[in-house]
């Protein structure tokens, strides 16, 4: 997997011929597994449509500074914020005279001035025009403020001159951008996890479920794309929003949950089970709803399959972490579940404590393994799925 996985890349696009490579790129750095928005100067319109960027990129193309409806949505300040590379591609002789002067009389050049994160240009004019002194006082000013520059590239241009001022084919400008960034934890990992309740069906209206809000599994998530890794998130019915990056997979039952992990769990390097999975369902959902009637109502409750110990006894296992949610004996009970499962790691949490676990913003864990046992105290749920990924990770290394 690429170092591009889960970065965020604005493509910038000017006015040239080059224009028309630019679909390619799009569609070379999402194959890496990068998110794309482009922005897209007026004279790039003439070049090439937003429609065909849009459709490649799966992202709506921003061209517009003054237009309210974009703002409304994810306006240019937001977008420069999003970014981890704005790669301006093709770069024009005219749009780097801008950048090196700093103006800003466009979407894409006020974005260049507000972005604080990585930022680079693949020049792409007539030979003589870069060859210009002009052109090449802009270069020196943007190399001397740290813009990566990629290319030009020589050859023969549009207009039939021989020289530099090529703009590189966009596999070039893909590993380019990919240079720009370290390798992280899970850089080439597939990474499973689950997130929040079950409901097991009593009748149409009528279902057993708990208190998760799935809000610690979608942190991980969160953390483990952020690392780098390809992330499925089979989540069980929440009222969150699906993170950055990650594919989502939605369930009800805890057969549903386990039928869509087992699935998935052969092709993936680490599983983590988080959802709390109902260990019980009704025998029978009755079709119909149930009346009201006699004063006492008795129900059949049939064991659910467990999940975690069909993937940790699967013969192509991922390396398993999973949790133990406890009100006593916390670290008895997590290391007793952890040899009877065949478990890897698990993450051992005290639900009864007020203003950690269930719904919470919140939480403390200890990380618990066959050799160790390792602390993390409270924190916010983002800030401990972070630290948890990196242990995770370098376990996971380890390992292999």
């Amino acid at each position: 997997m690429s170092r591009l996985n889960n970065r965020h890349i604005v493509l910038g696009i000017t006015g040239g011929i080059a224009a028309y490579k630019a679909a390619e790129l799009v569609r070379r750095l999402k194959e890496r597994g990068a998110l794309v928005h482009v922005v897209m100067t007026d004279a790039a319109r003439e070049f090439i449509t937003p429609l065909t960027l849009q459709a490649l990129s799966g992202n709506p193309v921003h061209s517009s500074l003054l237009d309210p409806e974009a703002e409304a949505a994810m306006g240019h300040i937001e977008l420069a914020r999003w970014a981890d590379l704005l790669l301006v591609a093709p770069a024009s002789a005219d749009f780097i005279a801008k950048l090196a002067h700093g103006q800003a009389d466009d979407l894409l050049s006020t974005l260049w001035l507000a972005c604080q994160s990585k930022k680079a240009i693949a020049p792409a004019m007539n030979q003589a025009m870069w060859a210009d002194p002009a052109t090449a006082a802009n270069m020196d000013t943007l190399r001397a403020r740290g813009i990566a520059i990629f290319g030009p590239g020589a050859g023969e241009q549009a207009c039939g001159d021989v020289g530099l001022g090529r703009m590189l084919e966009p596999g070039e400008l893909a590993d380019l951008s990919e240079s720009q960034f370290d390798s992280r934890l899970l850089d080439g990992k597939r990474v499973l996890i689950t997130a929040g309740p079950t409901r097991e069906a009593i009748d149409p209206v009528r279902y057993i479920s708990n208190h998760s809000s799935g809000k610690m599994g979608y942190a991980l998530a969160r953390a483990a794309a952020d690392a780098g890794a390809s992330v499925t998130l089979v989540s069980g019915p929440v009222a969150l929003a699906t993170p950055a990056g990650v594919e989502r997979v939605d369930v009800e039952s805890a057969q549903d949950m386990y039928d869509a992990v087992l699935a998935r769990s052969a092709q993936s390097d680490l599983f983590i089970g988080c959802a709390a999975v109902a260990d019980y369902r009704p025998a029978t959902a009755v079709e119909q709803k149930i009346k009201k009637q006699a004063d006492e109502m008795t129900l059949t409750l049939v064991r659910n399959p467990d999940i975690i110990s069909a993937v940790a006894a699967s013969p192509d296992r991922p390396f398993t972490v999973g949790f133990a949610a406890e009100t006593q004996d916390v670290l008895s009970y997590a290391r007793d579940k952890l040899e009877r499962k065949g478990l890897d790691a698990i993450i051992a949490n005290d639900v009864s404590v007020a203003g950690i676990g269930f719904n919470s913003d919140q939480n403390e864990v200890t990380l618990v393994t066959a050799a160790s046992e390792e602390a993390l105290p409270r924190m916010g749920k983002q800030q401990l799925a972070d630290a948890l990924i990196a242990h995770l990770a370098q376990q996971l290394g380890a390992r292999r």
